[in-house]
């Protein structure tokens, strides 16, 4: 009530000192007063500040150059005697902020001087003054309060309707200071906790700590302020906000609690146990930003009005600024948790490093950290595994798995990959080679039975360096791993080759193969058919094993297969198949080779079972080829006989030039179609497939290469040998067509041992008498039945021989007209076979088009 009362009185005082000054002025000027008074007014109640620096001196003497700019050089040295007068008062009645009053009075006279409307002298030609000045903008409106107290009571248009405030001078008693005062009073009000108690329960969280009041609810899955205590709103929804970063610590740290609980697990790992320490070392981290705001926690808050620009204390809103990176991080980690849980080993690797693909430079620091400590178990298994072939993994984490095998089989079976530890960051190019790098040593260590592998892998670390050191690999150092990998396959993978060819001959090995098992060595093939020839007639249960092994033996020294390497020749066998009752000694003989290690990891069982299966083909070939020359044996000395049958009867006569002729024009197609037959499979199939397999076997860099180029020699052999699954029909007609020819030859030998029986007996005839003629039939058991027609006297032979001719000659029909059937069927389906070399054999059967055009013709 008493504000009152002096608020009018300055009022009263300010509109008197305004009608002074007016009435001392020039009489043309016309200045409204009631304007002049508000204008007054707005100055003395502006709490605008100024811009400049407070320097008196220089205040004066700007002053002073304008008015002698303007040409006023007399009320210049008016202002200096005035201003020297007033600086020179001192006492309590005398003005402090002088400085002040001078800037004031300086701005006045500047926006006097500039053309004003009649209605904005005020409103737009001082705030235009002050704006050009440098001044801060201005508040066009009173509050409420400060309007009242300066109407004193009256209406607020008394000093016309909201215009700009200036602020002179700083008053700690002014409106700014009581509005914050009072908004400070109404967030106490409002709040029954303080923000300091709340900053350091959020503080807590983080920690996986429940605050005072700030605790873990499962409802709501997360930290928040009870429903009890009265906080604002929004000061509830900022420390939800706040307390995700302890709901991603506890998640985090439940994770690595659990891990470290269960290690040496087997779902745990080393792999995984590298992360959780990997967590566990951020985490630390994380409790020293903690600690560093705790204490700044211990400062108190300063009231909105207070000066906070330098005030070393923590808000909710600060907590804002310093939680953002590291929940950026934490929420990174405990993606990585959910990622994880299930994984480990190489997996985990690769999962982790797929997040590690990010564009943020703190996120991706962050993960080249992390990576660098997972995967230090990983790349120290790859180090030793390609240079010690060592495979040291315990919890099955490393991508190359190993199982116990036998010898032969540790290339083929021993060591693989397992493409669900692969991670994404090695590539399945560099996961072969590491592969075979470490198999390569065990191959050599396990089956040969050789070290050399030790300076090979020694020098291949040598030559890339700082990777020779335990521990040298590590994340983003892919390079470097590909680096030492490819060196190291590269010298043990050389080492191998130079212990396969020259310690272990190799190609040797493979070329007796093709020699013996393949044919390949005429005269021995052809020895060994004639000296076996009539112990494979036997059946097969009553031939002897041993026998045959030492025919073996015969044949090689009578041959000159008796100059090559003995220890290669011990390994040729002789094999008797398993056979049924009715099986003849052609039908289970065959040869077999033992190869030893390490030459069994080429020469397996099923790769052996494939030779067997050409050396059986081969073998009736050849025997066939046999039967043929054989059968020409018996043909031609008996050709003699022509002249004697020439000289019987007529119908005798016809039936054995017949006859004749019909076995030999069977046996010269015969001859001709296993000849060009021979010649296709010997030189199109075996000498250029081996041709290939030497070229391919001098370029081959490891023993993959190897074995693929055998298998690929091998198999191209089979397929060109009509011994393919889709040459199977095919192979089942050659086959019947062998018979056929078998079936010739006991033909043939039947009727030329009959004709010389016939010759023989019509001599003895006239000389001898006929009990001596009947011992000499009994001796042959095939001629027992011509003993039957030259028994009798000379017409009742000569009936015989005719019937004898007649039946031999329906015999060679029989045969005749399957095996022209048959040729025809299996020529036929020359064409249709997918294999290019085929056709070079349909040439050559059928190079004149005789059975072309036999087929058109029917």
């Amino acid at each position: 009530m008493e504000e009152e009362p002096n608020n009018n009185k300055v009022f009263d005082l300010i509109r008197e000192l305004v009608v002074r000054l007016l009435s001392n002025s020039s009489p043309t000027q016309s200045i409204d007063s009631e304007r002049a008074l508000k204008y007054a007014m707005r100055i003395l109640s502006s709490r605008m500040t100024p811009s400049i620096s407070i320097d008196e001196a220089s205040m004066v003497e700007s002053i002073k150059r304008n008015l002698v700019n303007e040409g006023k050089s007399s009320d210049a040295l008016n202002f200096a005697d005035l201003y020297n007068k007033f600086s020179s008062k001192s006492g309590p009645g005398s003005v402090k902020n002088k400085w002040g009053l001078m800037y004031m009075l300086k701005v006045i006279s500047e926006d006097r001087k500039k053309d004003k409307k009649s209605d904005s002298r005020v409103s737009s030609g001082f705030f235009a003054s002050t704006v050009n000045g440098g001044l801060p903008a201005l508040f066009d409106d009173l509050n409420e309060n400060s309007r009242k107290t300066l109407d004193n009571g009256k209406s607020s248009s008394r000093f016309g309707g909201g215009g700009g405030v200036l602020l002179i001078s700083k008053d700690s008693e002014n409106f700014r200071d009581l509005a914050f005062r009072e908004f400070g009073n109404l967030l106490k009000e409002e709040s029954e906790v303080l923000e300091g108690v709340l900053v350091r329960d959020v503080l807590y969280t983080c920690q996986g700590i429940d605050g005072k009041y700030v605790k873990f609810d499962k409802n709501l899955d997360g930290y928040a302020v009870g429903d009890s205590v009265k906080v604002p709103r929004a000061t509830k929804v900022m420390v939800r906000k706040l307390c995700e970063l302890g709901w991603l610590f506890r998640k985090v740290k439940g994770y690595v609690s659990e891990c470290m609980d269960r290690f040496p697990a087997e779902d745990v790992g080393t792999v995984g146990q590298a992360f959780c320490a990997a967590l566990q070392d951020e985490l630390s981290e994380h409790y020293k930003l903690l600690a560093v705001l705790e204490a700044q926690s211990m400062n108190p808050i300063p009231m909105v009005s207070e000066a906070t620009s330098t005030g070393n204390y923590l808000s909710l809103r600060r907590l804002l600024v310093w939680f953002a990176e590291p929940m950026v991080l934490m929420r990174l980690m405990a993606v990585l948790v959910d990622s994880c849980k299930v994984l480990r080993g190489g997996a985990m690797a690769g999962a982790i490093h797929n997040h590690a693909q990010h564009g943020d430079p703190l996120v991706q620091e962050f993960m080249r950290r992390l990576l660098r400590r997972v995967c230090s178990p990983l790349f120290e298994m790859v180090r030793s595994w390609v240079l010690e072939g060592e495979l040291d993994d315990i919890f099955a984490e490393f991508f190359v798995l190993g199982q116990p095998v036998k010898a032969e089989s540790l290339w083929r079976e021993g060591y693989r990959l397992h493409g669900g530890m692969l991670p994404s960051f090695i590539s399945q190019s560099l996961a072969q080679r590491i592969l075979r790098t470490g198999k390569s040593i065990n191959f050599l260590r396990v089956c040969c039975e050789d070290q050399g592998w030790a300076d090979a892998a020694l020098e291949a670390a040598a030559a890339v360096g700082t990777t020779t050191r335990r521990g040298g690999l590590g994340y983003g150092e892919t390079d470097a791993l590909e680096a030492l990998v490819i060196e190291a396959a590269k010298r043990i993978d050389k080492h191998l080759m130079d212990v396969m060819y020259k310690r272990y001959k190799f190609k040797e090995h493979c070329l007796t193969i093709k020699r013996y098992l393949l044919l390949g060595q005429g005269d021995f093939v052809q020895y060994l058919m004639d000296i076996v020839g009539p112990d494979l007639s036997e059946p097969a249960n009553t031939i002897s094993s041993f026998k045959l092994a030492g025919l073996l033996e015969s044949a090689i020294r009578s041959s000159n297969a008796q100059y090559d390497d003995p220890d290669m020749l011990d390994r040729l066998r002789v094999k008797m198949m398993p056979h049924g009752s009715g099986d003849r000694g052609w039908d289970v003989f065959s040869l077999e080779y033992d190869a030893r290690v390490p030459l069994n990891t080429v020469f397996t069982e099923s790769v052996m079972a494939q030779y067997l299966r050409i050396f059986n083909f081969l073998w009736k070939l050849r025997r066939v080829e046999h039967t043929l020359i054989g059968a020409w044996k018996t043909m031609k000395p008996n050709r003699i006989t022509s002249h004697f049958l020439t000289k019987q009867e007529g119908a005798v006569k016809q039936q054995f030039v017949s006859t004749l002729r019909r076995c030999q024009v069977l046996w010269v197609e015969m001859n001709h179609f296993v000849s060009n037959l021979q010649y296709y499979i010997m030189f199109e199939v075996l000498e250029v497939s081996w041709a290939h397999f030497v070229d391919e076997m001098e370029a081959a860099k490891d023993l993959d290469d190897l074995l693929a180029a055998h298998d690929k020699y091998l198999d191209s052999i089979v397929e060109k040998s009509l011994l393919g699954e889709r040459s199977h029909s095919l192979f089942k007609t050659l086959f019947v067509l062998f018979d056929l020819i078998l079936q010739f030859r006991s033909h043939a030998d039947r009727l030329y041992e009959g004709i010389h029986e016939l010759q023989a007996r019509t001599v003895d005839h006239s000389k001898s008498s006929r009990g001596r003629t009947k011992s000499r039939l009994k001796s042959n058991n095939e001629s027992s039945e011509v003993g039957t027609w030259v028994s009798g006297g000379r017409k009742a032979l000569t009936q015989r021989a005719g019937e004898f001719l007649r039946d031999t000659r329906k015999d060679l029909e029989v045969v005749a007209k399957e095996y022209s059937s048959s040729l025809e069927g299996f020529i036929s389906q020359l064409p249709l076979q997918q294999h290019v070399d085929l056709k070079f054999l349909l040439f050559r059967l059928d190079f004149t088009e005789f059975y072309s055009r036999t087929r058109l013709k029917k």
